[in-house]
């Protein structure tokens, strides 16, 4: 599967992309993937999806949307535990690892290399990241982090690009 919040939230499974329920569902699961292989409480949970405005159903929602994510995922992805729940995903099946892997290989290579890398590593994005979470808190933070991080590819690809000789090509940029 392939996990992907640099732009709107999107899981594709081969070549379809999987039906991922209403917006509570899907905020859940991106709550779930900014916390990768870590632990988040259920506590925690209920408070990013409703904040203050908690129903009393809240808790019996929540499970619903953790069955209704079960199905769609692979199985064992999603993991409960004491209190709360983990989601576990294989190295690079989310977008943000491909574009850290990619930026983090190009920082000591020679100038062709780190282009190709840094190319390779923006092109993963498909517009601002977490895109359809843009006004909720719990992304804002790590909103901000990609931008930034986005930027810094993108400074450095420019670099590698002059590096090269290739100033022609750049004036547009």
């Amino acid at each position: 599967m392939d996990f992907r919040i640099l732009g709107p939230l999107e899981v594709i499974a081969g070549d379809r992309a999987l039906t991922l329920g209403g917006g509570r569902q899907r905020k859940l699961l991106a709550i779930l993937l900014l916390h990768l292989n870590e632990f988040v409480s259920t506590e925690r949970l209920m408070e990013d999806l409703w904040g203050e405005q908690r129903p009393d159903t809240a808790s019996k929602a929540l499970q619903g949307y953790i069955s209704q994510l079960r199905k769609a995922l692979a199985p064992d992805s999603l993991v409960t535990r004491p209190g709360g729940y983990v989601l576990r995903l294989a190295p690079g099946e989310l977008d943000v690892d491909r574009f850290e892997q990619l930026v983090d290989g190009a920082r000591e290579a020679e100038p062709h290399v780190a282009a190709e890398k840094l190319r390779e590593a923006l092109a993963l994005w498909r517009g601002p990241p977490l895109a359809d979470f843009a006004y909720d808190e719990f992304a804002q933070s790590e909103i901000a982090r990609l931008e930034e991080r986005r930027l810094v590819a993108l400074e450095r690809r420019v670099e590698a690009d002059l590096a090269l000789g290739r100033h022609a090509e750049l004036a547009g940029e």
